[in-house]
């Protein structure tokens, strides 16, 4: 009988992302309503290296799968190295990142393991049942797994990042020998970005409809700039074209978990809300009082952004001025 809930971490250019130590969190969850045993793999290039920051943070155990034909990511290949340590592990739950690389090795692993999938989960309940939305939010669905293995990946941001514990998991190699494949990797080539990461920020600016066009995240961009922060975005404005979609939060965008969420000019509709209510700290700046958004937050300030934002970012700058020339 399959028993552990197995964590599936998959490196970033030989790198882990923050998404892997959330990953470790949600498996945390599981495995305790499950009452089985937490396990690990890293899979990819680099894995034995990365297996060791992953022992430390919780697992019972840990499993490597290293290849030459994992040097960079294909769907196929992972997929085939994922259920090789699936299938060593033994493991009832397989869990992954619901990133673009996460989905789409869940997908080919279910066919592989024969398991049921459900992706973007949300929720963890006690007796192992998952959550997931749909629909932008509007709709919560409750899915129970039939299957004896079954597959899911957890929407990023949504479980705490497991933090290093004071003794490490063993580490296994697993072998892993890939058949012929009928995709090959060709070429990466990297986003040319100065911006901070909003999936890892531990602060968020965004800017919604309110900002009344693509000039108004020129004062967005400032203060974030001046706190630090990453730039978000409600879906109405990526929609509108006056931001890349990379920048939203949402149901339908990123989920993010800061310690502070400025949001200025967003009304607070439930697909945006579900996608930040998260956030330690929530500062709202809006003209319109009563706006959902308003509402919750823990700060909220009326008024014309166009007014306020550089009157805050100025007071910013300044004091960080003065703390530079004290130091």
């Amino acid at each position: 009988m399959a028993n552990g809930i197995l964590v599936v971490v998959l490196p970033s250019r030989g790198a882990l992302s923050p998404s892997s130590y959330e990953l470790l969190g949600a498996g945390r969850v599981l495995a305790d309503a499950l009452k089985q045993p937490l396990l690990a793999a890293v899979v990819g290039g680099g894995a034995a290296a990365l297996a060791a920051d992953i022992a430390a943070r919780g697992a019972e155990k840990v499993f490597a799968v290293e290849h030459a034909s994992l040097a960079n990511f294909t769907e196929e290949a992972y997929a085939k190295a994922a259920a090789a340590a699936a299938e060593k592990s033994g493991a009832s739950r397989i869990v992954l990142p619901s990133t673009v690389a996460g989905r789409a090795v869940a997908a080919r692993l279910a066919v592989l393991l024969k398991a049921g999938l459900a992706t973007d989960v949300t929720e963890i309940l006690s007796d192992g049942k998952v959550r997931r939305g749909y629909y932008g939010g509007n709709l919560i669905a409750e899915v129970e797994f039939k299957t004896s293995v079954a597959v899911l990946t957890v929407a990023p941001m949504t479980f705490p990042r497991a933090e290093p514990k004071g003794a490490a998991a063993p580490i296994e190699a697993v072998a892993f020998e890939p058949d012929a494949s009928k995709s090959e990797f060709v070429s990466f080539k990297a986003e040319e970005s100065r911006e901070i990461d909003l999936g890892a920020a531990e602060k968020v600016v965004s800017g919604g409809f309110g900002l009344g066009g693509p000039d108004g995240f020129k004062l967005v961009f400032d203060l974030a700039h001046a706190l630090g922060a990453a730039v978000g975005a409600s879906r109405r404005a990526v929609d509108s074209g006056w931001i890349p979609y990379r920048h939203q939060v949402g149901l339908t965008g990123r989920t993010v978990r800061p310690k502070l969420y400025v949001a200025v000019g967003i009304s607070g509709q439930i697909q945006h809300l579900a996608g930040m209510s998260s956030s330690s700290t929530i500062v709202a700046i809006n003209s319109d009082k009563d706006c959902p958004l308003m509402q919750m937050a823990s700060i909220a300030v009326q008024g014309e952004y166009s007014e306020l934002l550089p009157l805050i970012t100025g007071e910013i700058k300044n004091r960080k001025g003065a703390v530079a020339t004290a130091a």
